[in-house]
């Protein structure tokens, strides 16, 4: 049993004040009085209050939960809201014993995504949340995760098929599409010629719009021509280029869906080519940059997917996970597919 202050006292032959002075370095003390004491508490095993609140907060700390968070394309302007959502719940959790440590990845790269995986486990999660890469690597990796470590996942804004992750968290990405191909088909009275732009092929959220897009337009508007699906890497950049190049082969170019981001692309790309009349154009996600296209009709629907409600469920469901054994009985936690225009926007 460790010493008290009072048997110091006893010991050293001086007051209890005598001995909180010296402990804690306050007030004035004879220092050879000081040195007595350090030694009396040294040899009977006084630890002084400080350092057991120290040694406390550092237990606490080891007993607490961990969650880990790994996202992608962490610069695009749809991450704000994500990644509010993350930080929000991640907050909130900390007051409850949980503590959430985020891996934020500005790109759709394997390795970046396989290296902050392994960082997290090693520094001891117990739950997993994150925005996979769709590649065989990762999908070992979280297979070995929840198999032999068993450690729960939750996939979110993107999912990856061929593993045993516990639920998804984010739009029904191929209704999505659907969605967009109906809205498309009605601008376009179901006649002409439409383009698909995508991100990242190995993003699954944005192959699974195209998808649905595609195989809605054929069902139902079968006079409707994609001229084709090209990857801009969710740079502005690239998507201007893209539109610019398509308009130059097919001047009547009647529709524009860009199912990813550098949607900012697509006004520089209808600046250059000083159209007399544009393209109808799909985008996606409630941003400030998206709601200005709107506003200034360089686009003509948005479909937004709710980051915000993505980021914090998909942390709170991992947090139930951990603390009561729990997960959704439904394996896909679908977000609201809100359809935006310069009329509703906010």
């Amino acid at each position: 049993m460790a010493g008290t202050i009072q048997q110091i006292a006893e010991l050293a032959g001086v007051s209890r004040g005598t001995v909180d002075r010296a402990l804690n370095n306050r007030g004035r003390i004879n220092p050879e009085v000081a040195k007595q004491i350090w030694q009396i508490a040294d040899e009977i095993g006084y630890v002084p209050k400080h350092q057991r609140k120290k040694e406390q907060e550092q237990k606490k700390l080891e007993e607490t939960y961990r969650i880990g968070v790994v996202t992608q394309l962490s610069n695009s302007p749809f991450m704000i809201q994500v990644n509010k959502g993350i930080y929000d719940a991640a907050e909130r959790l900390l007051e409850t014993g949980v503590q959430v440590i985020v891996k934020e990845n500005p790109s759709v790269d394997e390795e970046a995504q396989l290296k902050s995986i392994l960082e997290l486990e090693e520094a001891g999660i117990q739950a997993l949340a994150i925005m996979p890469v769709d590649c065989d690597r990762i999908r070992e990796k979280l297979n070995d995760l929840i198999e032999e470590k068993q450690i729960p996942v939750v996939a979110f804004n993107t999912d990856i098929i061929g593993t045993k992750r516990n639920c998804f968290v984010g739009l029904d990405n191929w209704k999505s599409g659907q969605t967009a191909a109906g809205l498309m088909g009605l601008m376009m009275h179901g006649k002409g010629k439409v383009l698909g732009i995508t991100g990242y092929f190995s993003n699954r959220a944005g192959s699974r719009r195209i998808d649905g897009f595609i195989e809605e337009t054929r069902k139902q508007f079968p006079e409707m021509n994609l001229i084709g699906v090209q990857s801009s890497q969710d740079d502005a950049k690239e998507v201007e280029q893209i539109i610019v190049n398509a308009m130059k082969i097919f001047p009547d170019l009647k529709g524009i869906f860009v199912a990813s981001g550098g949607q900012e692309g697509v006004k520089a790309a209808f600046d250059e080519l000083n159209l007399e009349k544009r393209p109808y154009v799909i985008i996606y996600d409630v941003t400030p940059e998206n709601v200005k296209a709107l506003n200034e009709d360089t686009v003509d629907f948005l479909i937004d997917q709710e980051g915000y409600e993505q980021g914090y469920r998909a942390v709170s469901i991992l947090e139930e996970c951990l603390k009561h054994g729990s997960l959704p009985e439904e394996e896909y936690q679908y977000t609201e597919i809100s359809i935006k225009t310069k009329y509703n926007v906010q």
